[in-house]
């Protein structure tokens, strides 16, 4: 009883027609594949995409490394650049700093021999302004005892001092002390204005071609007075008046007790005047010789030639006798001092130095 049923039930419904499905290989193939088998299948495309992965990370990174390895190898290059020019650079410094070296110890020798040579030049140096010194000292006592120049004097021991001055040596303050007080004395002096005198001696000597003589003077006066103007008159009377004329020309009345001066040819003016000049000349070496004595008698010896000779009422003459009167009352004898002691002092001290030297 129980198979009918289902005899019938077969019967009844009839079987469906299943749908083939469609052809994939891959989903057939997963449908014949059991579950290990699929896990073991994912393992694999797992492996094989990591594998693929790890492959292509690995080439990425062998680019990598050679890139890095390529721009190390460009790093190396420009560092043994580098380091080659540092080398040469070093060398460069090398052999400039032994050049310097040499260059530093052969200036050490020359600022050694320049030392050397500035000690011996001072020491000649300051020898060479003492030996100045002491010839200006002699120069000024010379001034003083052959021409009694005093001016002069003081400008030489002035010059001196000033070289002493200029060395700036504690060594030298007595020589100085020395050399201002024989300076002192000089100042001390009574005031003579030898050029002054001498300008007018030179004046004196210059005018003396151009003094009118006495007798020049003498004639012309008295040709004035025998040469009076003819009266106006007829013949006969001018003929008269010059008879009379002649006639007191042969006669002529003098006075013998009075002192008259011959009449001097050219030649002898020539040489009075000359004589005149040398009379002047010799009281300027007088004056500079400090000869008071002849200079006085030089000058009164000129004033009585110009008085006796020449024309002393001439406004020339008598500016002559003014001045050679002036002349004579000027006094230019003074008593000298004596200045040896700063160049006494001049010389020991050169001796002074002299001996540590020796």
């Amino acid at each position: 009883m129980g198979a009918e049923p289902e005899t019938s039930m077969n019967e009844a419904t009839p079987p469906t027609q299943q749908t083939p499905p469609p052809h994939n290989p891959v989903a057939n193939l997963i449908a014949r594949m059991s579950v290990a088998q699929m896990t073991l299948a994912v393992v694999l495309v797992i492996f094989v995409l990591q594998w693929f992965d790890a492959h292509r990370q690995i080439g990425n990174m062998q680019q990598e490394l050679a890139r890095r390895l390529a721009e190390m190898d460009g790093s190396n290059k420009a560092s043994q650049m580098l380091v080659t020019q540092g080398q040469e650079a070093t060398r460069e410094l090398s052999a400039k700093v032994v050049l310097l070296e040499a260059h530093y110890a052969e200036a050490q020798n020359q600022r050694a021999a320049l030392e050397t040579l500035y000690q011996e030049l001072s020491s000649s140096r300051d020898e060479t302004v003492l030996a100045q010194v002491e010839q200006m000292l002699l120069i000024a006592g010379q001034q003083l005892q052959l021409a009694a120049n005093v001016k002069a004097a003081l400008i030489a021991m002035q010059q001196a001092d000033d070289n002493l001055k200029r060395m700036d040596r504690a060594s030298l303050n007595n020589l100085r002390k020395a050399i201002a007080r024989d300076m002192d004395r000089l100042r001390a002096l009574p005031n003579v204005d030898v050029p002054g005198i001498n300008l007018r001696l030179d004046n004196l000597i210059v005018a003396v071609d151009a003094l009118p003589l006495a007798q020049d003077m003498h004639l012309s006066q008295e040709a004035a007075v025998a040469a009076p103007a003819a009266p106006a008159a007829s013949g006969w009377q001018r003929l008269l008046y010059e008879i009379w004329t002649d006639a007191k020309q042969l006669v002529r009345i003098e006075n013998t007790q009075k002192q008259e001066l011959p009449l001097l040819m050219p030649a002898q003016t020539y040489f009075l005047r000359e004589n005149l000049k040398l009379r002047l000349l010799s009281a300027h070496l007088a004056l500079l010789a400090r000869d008071e004595s002849s200079y006085k008698r030089d000058l009164q010896a000129a004033q009585e030639w110009v008085a006796r000779y020449f024309d002393t009422r001439s406004g020339d003459g008598a500016t002559t006798v003014s001045t050679l009167q002036k002349l004579r009352e000027s006094n230019i004898s003074i008593e000298l001092p004596d200045i040896s002691a700063s160049l006494e002092a001049v010389r020991n001290y050169r001796v002074s130095r002299e001996k540590p030297a020796r």
